[in-house]
């Protein structure tokens, strides 16, 4: 899947794990960094250098949360939002690929994600 979305997402500046946290940030955002690394399955260690790399390309801030300083919350910036409709298509633009319906898309989303958790579940 991430080979399939390179070509698209290459002219934009991302890569594919920063184009799951945009979609997930388009759909809720400011989001605490702890609440969207559980949505998106990555630990902190993961997480954290993910936005620091979309903050440095001006996509996201992150700031202490003023009613819990533990919590650090993500927001889009201009910047981001300005790529919102592009960064949409390129699901779009998968399914013509792909030649998915919705319901194959769903189904293919289903898959994977029982490709990714574990046997023992």
């Amino acid at each position: 899947m991430t080979r399939l979305h390179k070509p698209f997402l290459e002219p934009l500046g991302l890569t594919f794990p920063q184009y799951l946290a945009l979609l997930e940030l388009f759909s809720s955002s400011p989001r605490a960094v702890g609440e969207l690394g559980a949505k998106l399955d990555m630990d902190t260690g993961t997480i954290t250098p993910l936005l620091k790399r979309l903050e440095i390309a001006g996509m996201v801030t992150r700031v202490r949360d003023p009613a819990d300083e533990r919590r650090v919350l993500v927001s889009l910036t201009d910047k981001a939002n300005a790529l919102r409709d592009e960064v949409w298509s390129i699901t779009d633009k998968i399914k013509t690929a792909c030649q998915l319906s919705e319901e194959g898309l769903a189904d293919l989303r289903d898959t994977l994600d029982a490709f990714a958790r574990p046997a023992c579940d």
